[in-house]
């Protein structure tokens, strides 16, 4: 015959055991055993799986970790691929600016000011006032050295005023006769003007009286127009052909 034990019993004995107090001596009967090897598999199942959720929350606890910094550059979060290309579009025109190229700096500057980062935005504004400044001619200039006439030449030529350049550039070279640099600007004007021929006699001067100005032509823009010339490879890379630098 199988022994049981009353519910009302089973709760007593658990209730006890929460307290710290022993339960009085049981007296099995036959209605009573089952349900105390029922219940005591109930209890070891519960608090098993008390144990098991208890395991989640402490690995949470350890996620809780610092968040790796953003990348910067000068300040500047580089996270997002819209500022990524905003910082590539205003080192190009940084670079067009440190060239005197101030016309195309401020068309690529004024592309910066459409991107998301505010700070490269600003960075932009003050290049173009710079750039306007000094492509603006003032009333008050009277050119009177060779400089003088050679750096209102310049500024002609990025803003596209080949005329007013040419005249500049012309008085310039007179003063100074043998400054390679204002011979080579004459060179460039020629080549934006589609005057080759005179581009690559002026270019030679230029080189002849400064072999520098060899390696500044072939990364000189302004002379893209004599880039499929053959007499331009020959005069920029002399080495091809066997000649001395």
């Amino acid at each position: 015959m199988r022994l049981r034990l009353s519910v009302h019993w089973w709760v007593y004995i658990e209730n006890a055991a929460r307290m710290g107090r022993h339960a009085p001596a049981m007296h099995l009967t036959g209605e009573n055993s089952g349900v105390s090897i029922r219940a005591m598999a109930k209890v070891r199942k519960s608090s098993s799986r008390s144990g098991a959720k208890a395991k989640p929350s402490k690995m949470k606890k350890r996620k809780g970790l610092a968040p790796t910094p953003p990348v910067q550059r000068g300040g500047v979060e580089l996270v997002n691929p819209l500022v990524q290309a905003q910082m590539k579009t205003y080192d190009e025109a940084l670079a067009l600016f440190h060239q005197q190229k101030y016309s195309k700096a401020k068309q690529e500057l004024e592309k910066v000011l459409e991107g998301p980062s505010k700070e490269l935005a600003d960075r932009a504004k003050m290049h173009i006032k710079i750039a306007e400044q000094r492509m603006k001619p003032t009333a008050e200039q009277n050119p009177k050295t060779a400089e003088d006439h050679y750096q209102r030449g310049v500024t002609m030529m990025n803003l596209g005023r080949w005329d007013e350049a040419r005249e500049s550039l012309d008085k310039a070279r007179k003063l100074a006769p043998k400054a390679d640099h204002i011979i080579y600007a004459v060179a460039a004007l020629d080549c934006l003007t589609g005057e080759a021929d005179a581009a690559l006699a002026n270019l030679k001067i230029a080189i002849d009286l400064r072999s520098a100005n060899r390696f500044h032509a072939r990364n000189d823009e302004d002379f893209a127009f004599l880039q499929e010339d053959p007499r331009f490879t020959e005069l920029l890379y002399p080495e091809k052909d066997g000649l001395g630098a």
